[in-house]
């Protein structure tokens, strides 16, 4: 199977390259200048997924800078809204399967049980509002699509929340993190691995993973729980530690407020096709031994 992702320097996209050629996938990854979903046309994303000789399309670059999108709505919006509905099209156009990735952000963050795909959204943040945008944008334009919805993403690659805990840990004794915000931490190399396995059935023409679906890790914690966990597992494997001082979201401002509740309800997707992503323990932990060492 040959997928074009989009997103080259992603999270997502480094793992599912690394996962797809494991699987014996080619995995194109399509960025600037080839394809900018900020700048390129339907015409030109449809000539680069054309060059691409792409099978199935995954949608996962996204302007992802939480805080930063609230003084920088035109650019959350052009990226995460019009530029994936343009992909969306060019994609539809070219009669290619389309998983589109989008985020927990999309819902106000209240309640107390796990979001399913049918409850009511409600961003509170430019970022969760321009990704309900690119939402329905994707759909308008390509019915036909799979949006996964995910949670808490970290990875050997990039910038993330597991590599910042590490990071401070080398220079800290402690480290001050939120305790009253709950989600799925989720692996990248996961997330891959459900989309591969959703790739296959989309380039089969299962049309019953056409529209919104949850995917993310098996479980859920706070943040300061994560990073607890990310501690062990490093100081286990002789890797920097540190103690976890819990705090309340009051405590820690920022521009953009964070969900309180992010998990999400994810039995859609594991009854549609048997997809149920790992718990999010075992996989923390084998990100860390590679970030750390064994």
């Amino acid at each position: 199977m040959r997928l074009a992702v989009t997103g080259r320097a992603g999270q997502v996209a480094l793992s599912l390259a690394e996962r797809g050629a494991a699987a014996g996938h080619e995995v194109i990854l399509l960025g600037r200048p080839e394809l900018d979903l900020t700048e390129s046309d339907e015409a030109g994303m449809r000539a680069a997924l054309e060059r691409a000789g792409a099978e199935v399309v995954v949608s996962a670059a996204a302007y992802t800078a939480v805080d930063r999108a609230e003084s920088e709505r035109e650019l959350a919006f052009a990226v995460n809204a019009a530029g994936a509905g343009r992909l969306a099209r060019a994609a539809a156009r070219l009669d290619l399967p389309l998983i589109h990735l989008s985020t927990d952000y999309v819902f106000a963050g209240d309640g107390t049980r796990a979001w399913r795909e049918d409850d009511p959204t409600g961003p509170r943040g430019v970022y969760g509002a321009s990704k309900l945008a690119g939402e329905a944008e994707v759909l308008a334009a390509h019915p036909g699509a799979t949006v996964l919805r995910t949670a808490w993403v970290y990875s050997p690659f990039g910038a993330n929340f597991v590599k910042t805990m590490l990071r401070l840990a080398e220079t800290r004794d402690e480290v001050a993190v939120v305790a009253d915000q709950i989600g799925n931490p989720t692996s990248a190399l996961d997330i891959a691995d459900g989309v591969l396995a959703l790739a296959a059935r989309r380039a089969e023409g299962a049309e019953a993973l056409a529209g919104v679906f949850h995917m993310a890790g098996t479980g859920e914690a706070s943040w300061a729980e994560l990073a607890e966990a990310v501690f062990a597992e490093s100081a286990a494997r002789g890797g920097p530690a540190a103690r976890v001082r819990s705090i309340p979201t009051a405590d820690y401002p920022t521009p953009a407020a964070r969900p309180a509740n992010s998990r999400l309800d994810c039995g859609k997707l594991e009854r549609a096709c048997g997809v149920r992503l790992p718990e999010w323990r075992s996989s923390l932990a084998r990100v860390i031994e590679r970030l750390v060492g064994a």
